[in-house]
Formats: structure tokens, C-alpha cells, sequence
């Protein structure tokens, strides 16, 4: 198996940047996207602009799985027209069970057929949701299991894992300036409701917990930065 990467790729801020990270790490980079029927389909959609955005001879294939099963036996905020709220277990209506353990599961699969040792995805801890499948722990876990089950030494990375929305911009900087700040800022997706309505960070709802999440990451950002994207 190869040194090349792959990577769960949604079109959201914050798996663009690990795009751009994986893109100065290996040689070899390669693209994975999931529909599953989500709420915010939207993200499906930016990914072809990143993605040109970002263009190297180290990026490959794309591809995109179909995974409605996911929004079958979901009833979730990010798979229905339905509020989004905190239930009694203290996890928002937005977790859909199982999501990133089926991801990281069909991600593996194909980086073994596709000769590719790496995978990257851009789950963090650090200013995140309240999803126990974004933990560092489940990460961890999940590379045993794989290793285990598909008998590979596949490794996972989160280089998002300990950094909050600020430093996920500060990061997009350090790997491509401000012309790929712009790019995630402008052509990425995060708004749980699918909404593109222009904002200064991006395009969404401008009310929802990603938005909230990326506009304070943002104002932090450019607050500090001295010559933020407009």
C-alpha cells in the first residue's frame, strides 16, 4: 500500500482545509464525498469549486458514495426539516449515530482498493458539537478496528483535532494564504440549513450552530489576522 491520502472531503470549511493539508503532506491525494440524504445537500455542491480552487498534480479522483440508508434510520435535524435543539441526552438534534463510524468504515474500503495508506478527515474536539464520533478516542479506535479488520497498517489523521475554528482559518492561511482563506471562506459550506445567504464568513442561515460556530471563528480570525480575506 502506497503513501498516498484520502480524503472524507463534505465541502465544508472545515474538510477543505484538510484538503489543502493533506495536498502539502503527500504526494498523492484523492477525494471522498457521502450523500446521505442530508439536510444541507448544499455542500455537495461546492466541492467541485474547492476542489478546482485547489488544483495540484498531487490531486486525484474524486468520488462520491450514495448513502440514503443513513437518512432512513436517521431522525435527525441534519436529515429531516427539523428543529434544531439539544435532547435530553445532551446531544444535538443534528448527530446522526453511526455517521462518521460508517464513513471511516466505507473510507478505508476504498483507500484499500484505491493503494492509498492515509485517510483524513476533519472531525475536531476542541470546538465542536457535542458528537461522540468526533472525539480523538473514537478516531483512535476506529484506526485499530480497521487495521484489524482489513489486516493494513491504514493510518488515520485529524489535523483539525485540538484546534478551534480560529486557528482552522490561521491554518488555511499557513498552507495557502489568503487566496485560499477566500476560496474555503467563500466556496465552502458549513450552515446546517442549507442555506447560502452572503455573510462575512461565508454563506449561511447566519442562525444556525454552525453558522454561530463559523462566524466567531471568523471575526476571531480577521480580528487578529492583518490583512483578513473582505
Amino acid at each position: 500500500m502506497g503513501d498516498g491520502a484520502l480524503v472524507l472531503f463534505s465541502g465544508g470549511q472545515d474538510s477543505a482545509t484538510c484538503l489543502a493539508w493533506a495536498l502539502r503532506e503527500f504526494g498523492r491525494v484523492e477525494t471522498l464525498g457521502f450523500d446521505y440524504g442530508q439536510r444541507h445537500r448544499v455542500e455537495l455542491n461546492c466541492r467541485a469549486a474547492l476542489r478546482d480552487g485547489m488544483a495540484s498534480p498531487r490531486l486525484g479522483p474524486d468520488h462520491v458514495l450514495a448513502l440514503p440508508v443513513l437518512g432512513d434510520i436517521s431522525e435527525t435535524a441534519l436529515t429531516r426539516e427539523a428543529e434544531i435543539t439539544v435532547a435530553a441526552n445532551g446531544l444535538p438534534s443534528t448527530f446522526v449515530p453511526g455517521r462518521n463510524l460508517v464513513f471511516l468504515a466505507l473510507a478505508a474500503a476504498l483507500a484499500w482498493r484505491r493503494g492509498l495508506r492515509h485517510i483524513v478527515l476533519g472531525v475536531c474536539e476542541t470546538d465542536y458539537s457535542g458528537y461522540p464520533d468526533c472525539r480523538d478516542d473514537t478516531v483512535k479506535a476506529m484506526q485499530v478496528a480497521l487495521n484489524l479488520g482489513l489486516d493494513a497498517r491504514l493510518v488515520l489523521h485529524a489535523p483539525l483535532m485540538w484546534r478551534d475554528k480560529r486557528a482552522t482559518w490561521a491554518l488555511a492561511h499557513e498552507l495557502g494564504g489568503d487566496a485560499l482563506v477566500e476560496l474555503i471562506r467563500r466556496d465552502s459550506h458549513s450552515c446546517y440549513r442549507g442555506e447560502r445567504t452572503p455573510r462575512p464568513w461565508g454563506g449561511g442561515c447566519g442562525a444556525c450552530p454552525a453558522c454561530d460556530l463559523r462566524a466567531r471563528g471568523w471575526a476571531a480570525y480577521a480580528t487578529g489576522h492583518d490583512d483578513p480575506a473582505p
